[in-house]
């Protein structure tokens, strides 16, 4: 088991779904750029390999900020601004708080299978693309998928210090076909799926590539 304290704002304005970068980028200029935590960005070329702690996300048509462990705190950065309202892809967002929930969840396996969908989840990266595409079974790219996933949960737990010491035993319910989605101006192929896990995940947590830009976005079914 692992105790997780997760902190989620939603903002009171609207975005469109790929402006969630330029929401993260207007939010960085607030907070300023010596705050790492807000863009994992140690230099122009070199980042922080960790988990994000701060994560961007889109909640219905509303733009969110999903906090946790350390980043808890670090989210003071922004709302120490006495004025909240920031410029973004040239228009002005007009910022104030429609919900904010701090909760402290405890993560741990469970003995049922819990249902999720994960939203624009990019599964696939460099190494793992060419190995999924000369999979020619149904089956097996479904197998593939699955032990992706396990990964990425994998990878959460151990950025939040957080280890798993029982098999995960995870099912890709229903997948949807692949699609083109664009991170960091780079085209990559992602999915929107189904799955049951016997572990117990908080809503709005990123798994796989591109967390922190909204991608891989959980939701218990």
């Amino acid at each position: 088991m692992k105790k997780l304290r997760l902190l989620h704002v939603v903002f009171n304005t609207q975005i469109e779904a790929h402006e969630i970068a330029a929401f993260r980028g207007a939010i960085v200029e607030k907070v300023g750029a010596d705050h790492i935590m807000f863009h994992n960005h140690l230099s122009d070329n070199e980042f922080v390999q960790n988990y994000p702690l701060i994560q961007y996300k889109r909640v219905g048509r509303k733009p969110s900020v999903l906090c946790l462990e350390q980043g808890v705190e670090e989210i003071y950065h922004f709302f120490a601004n006495k004025v909240w309202n920031m410029t973004m892809a040239g228009r002005e967002l007009h910022m104030s708080v429609s919900s904010l929930n701090l909760k402290e969840y405890t993560l741990r396996l469970t003995s049922d299978m819990l249902k999720y969908r994960i939203s624009n989840w990019l599964a696939l990266n460099q190494e793992n693309y060419a190995e999924f595409e000369n999979l020619t079974a149904l089956t097996d790219r479904v197998a593939k998928l699955e032990s992706i996933l396990t990964g990425n949960i994998l990878s959460f737990a151990k950025g939040i210090n957080w280890t798993i010491d029982q098999q995960i035993t995870l099912k890709l319910t229903d997948i949807s076909k692949p699609k083109i989605l664009s991170y960091k101006g780079v085209k990559l192929t992602g999915f929107d799926a189904e799955f049951s896990a016997n572990i117990f995940l908080p809503n709005y947590l990123g798994l796989g590539k591109g967390v922190s830009h909204g991608f891989g976005a959980l939701k218990q079914l």
